[in-house]
């Protein structure tokens, strides 16, 4: 059909522009060629059931009216829009490298190898994020989510069982983990690891340097901390060289600085993070020691920071977490019920290398 063809047939009644003049529909393009909605339908996703005039006729005004198709309409359609959804958390004040961002890349990785990709959003704390989730699950734009960073009573995994949205968690509650499918990764035997290595070294004044009472992930570090040390009957020697900090560099100088002014000073130090870890590692600097030699330091996390200064520090499978959580959430997990605790494994560099000094 010609230009001016189209245009006498667009004048003709109940043939129309866009109304508004906004983008053109599927309904829009049906009138103009003069056929069903079902049949603009078939020449987009079944050709071949459309006799070959009527498709030429059909794709020619598509092209003329400049019709897009709605990716999402059809993805809702399928009820399938192969997004994940999940929220973007603040980021720590004085932190020096965040866990969120790598596991949301590895996340990413991950679902782009299932065909799926990540849909992010923020909320400013969990009941917003509750909501959220609850009308992007609605509206279609994301099929299921993933939890991050549970606390020992998180409200969300419940919330979200309730109103039938599909999730992930990576971490788990302190009650009702069996209710709800998570990867998490063993924060306590990270803490053991640690402690086992600097027994082996020789220290017997490892000190613990995490966050305060009541964060989950970071009581569960201090957990291994202090089994590791009754373990080895190092209990009395040790338990009053736990001390808690702020997740910033600066705070852990200032608590490192108290603990090397005890009266039996520590020979080591394990800590919750990463970050933590470089305080303490700058505190015995000022003090005049060496890390590594007159002070050991193993950090959590084994962040790019941890490589960089050549700091021991547990690691974190987070790749492998990502991978489990995205087989969980596409339901082709063919083994277990959908809760996996994965191990850490210990990195060790010169910051704990050599063994315990004689002086210390």
């Amino acid at each position: 059909m010609q230009q001016k063809e189209l245009e006498a047939y667009m004048a003709e009644p109940g043939h129309h522009e866009p109304v508004g003049g906004g983008a053109p529909t599927l309904q829009d393009v049906a009138q103009a060629a003069g056929v069903s909605r079902q049949t603009v339908s078939n020449v987009l996703h079944a050709p071949e059931r459309v006799r070959p005039a009527t498709r030429e006729r059909v794709v020619e005004f598509i092209s003329r009216l400049g019709y897009q198709p709605n990716r999402q309409a059809q993805a809702l359609a399928r009820s399938a829009s192969h997004m994940i959804g999940c929220r973007i958390r603040p980021l720590t004040p004085g932190a020096l490298t965040s866990m969120h961002d790598r596991f949301l890349h590895a996340l990413a990785e991950a679902g782009r190898a299932a065909d799926h990709h990540l849909l992010l959003f923020a909320a400013e704390d969990e009941s917003a994020e509750i909501d959220s989730v609850g009308r992007l699950h609605r509206g279609g734009a994301a099929d299921a989510f993933v939890l991050y960073d549970l606390t020992a009573d998180d409200q969300r995994p419940k919330a979200l069982l309730d109103i039938g949205v599909p999730f992930v968690a990576f971490g788990r509650t302190d009650t009702g983990a069996d209710t709800y499918p998570w990867v998490d990764v063993d924060n306590v035997l990270g803490t053991r690891l640690a402690v086992d290595h600097l027994v082996n070294r020789g220290h017997r004044r490892i000190a613990f340097l995490g966050w305060p009472s009541g964060r989950t992930i970071g009581d569960r570090r201090a957990r291994g901390w202090h089994q590791a040390v009754e373990s080895h009957r190092l209990a009395a020697t040790c338990g009053v060289l736990d001390v808690r900090s702020e997740d910033s560099v600066q705070a852990a100088i200032q608590v490192t600085f108290r603990l090397l002014e005890h009266s039996e000073p520590p020979t080591a130090i394990v800590t919750a993070t990463d970050t933590l870890a470089v305080g303490a590692m700058q505190a015995a600097q000022r003090w005049g020691l060496e890390v590594g030699r007159d002070l050991a330091v193993v950090g959590f996390d084994d962040t790019p920071t941890a490589a960089a200064l050549e700091l021991s520090s547990i690691r974190q499978p987070i790749e492998l977490v990502a991978r489990q959580v995205v087989t969980a959430l596409l339901g082709t997990d063919k083994v277990g019920p959908g809760r996996k605790l994965l191990e850490p494994q210990l990195v060790i560099r010169s910051s704990s290398a050599r063994p315990a000094s004689p002086r210390r």
